[in-house]
């Protein structure tokens, strides 16, 4: 079995035939340009070319560079693969003269690789180097921002990214450590913050909210999901399609409050002279929200808390 065979088993696509549907690559749409904004271990974007049409396009992004020779690694001329992040969209869509996308999926969440191999360090039932970027070619590794960060700095982090109440404790406890020795791997953080967190919810490990806060930290998730947002927007052709699939609250309300802003117009002052025509038009219609089945978290727990959004561009607000 090869490893891209190895991969797939090992990683369960969410919400793998909604997100493609939601996209409705159909009739003249299939040969249209579609992108996938993490294309992770590569099942949307399987799925998305297999709808696509001979004059079809998928243009894929991802910044871990595993993903990146999964990707290389199909034989489909439709098909391209961008090492970088979504957050350069329109920088890459420049580069390949394209100006109007007919879907933009975007998958939010880390792929079962990267949580299940040691080595990348995102998780904290696994031994390995403190790491958590998802490209290790680029940027501060956890460990190294942790060895410098200030105690107040790490604190806000936490609190803000993992919504830990336990923030300022778990600092205070990182700050103690480091002074004695380096933490440089995922088991001596997760008994640091063991021992500064006196309660957790039930069934789960007091280190989750501070992983989870630093992953999302060191790799500038919910910075780069703003900025990915309003590309993906600005090149939706008329009735493009917008299906975002989050995992945690901090971006699924980023995702909300975005699409909600294009959808619900801002509306001038009623005794303003102002002729309908002339009022703001909303240019985003929301169509749909949508959690993973009960089967679907049955075979793949990972998925519970998954939500997708879709949106399509209004014909009337679509950029020329």
């Amino acid at each position: 079995m090869n490893s891209e065979a190895v991969q797939e088993l090992q990683h369960r696509t969410v919400l793998l035939e909604e997100a493609v549907d939601a996209l409705a690559i159909e009739g003249p749409r299939a040969d249209g340009i579609f992108v996938d904004a993490t294309f992770g271990r590569g099942g949307h974007s399987r799925r998305i070319l297999a709808h696509l049409g001979e004059r079809g396009r998928l243009i894929s992004f991802d910044k871990d560079p595993q993903a990146v020779a999964t990707a290389k690694a199909m034989p489909d001329k439709r098909f391209e693969i961008v090492h970088d992040s979504f957050a350069t969209l329109e920088q890459a869509l420049a580069e390949r003269g394209v100006k109007q996308v007919q879907g933009i999926l975007m998958d939010l969440g880390i792929s079962s690789p990267q949580v299940d191999e040691a080595a990348r360090g995102f998780s904290f039932r696994l031994d390995g180097p403190l790491d958590m970027r998802m490209d290790t070619t680029r940027g501060m590794s956890a460990a190294e921002w942790l060895a410098t960060a200030a105690e107040h700095d790490i604190a806000k982090v936490i609190k803000d990214y993992g919504e830990e109440r336990y923030a300022f404790q778990i600092a205070k406890a990182i700050a103690a450590r480091r002074a004695v020795a380096p933490i440089s791997t995922t088991r001596q953080l997760a008994e640091i913050v063991a021992h500064a967190v006196k309660t957790r919810e039930k069934g789960k490990d007091p280190a989750t909210r501070t992983f989870q806060a630093i992953r999302i930290f060191i790799n500038q998730e919910l910075e780069e999901l703003e900025v990915g947002l309003d590309a993906a927007f600005r090149h939706l052709a008329p009735h493009g399609r917008l299906a975002v699939i989050s995992f945690h609250s901090l971006e699924d309300r980023i995702v909300k409050r975005y699409m909600a802003s294009k959808a619900n117009a801002p509306q001038p002052d009623r005794r303003l002279p102002i002729r309908a025509i002339d009022l703001p038009q909303p240019e985003l219609k929301l169509l749909s929200k949508m959690k993973p089945s009960d089967a679907e978290i049955a075979a793949n727990p990972r998925a519970r808390s998954a939500i997708m959004r879709v949106a399509e561009r209004i014909a009337s607000g679509a950029a020329q």
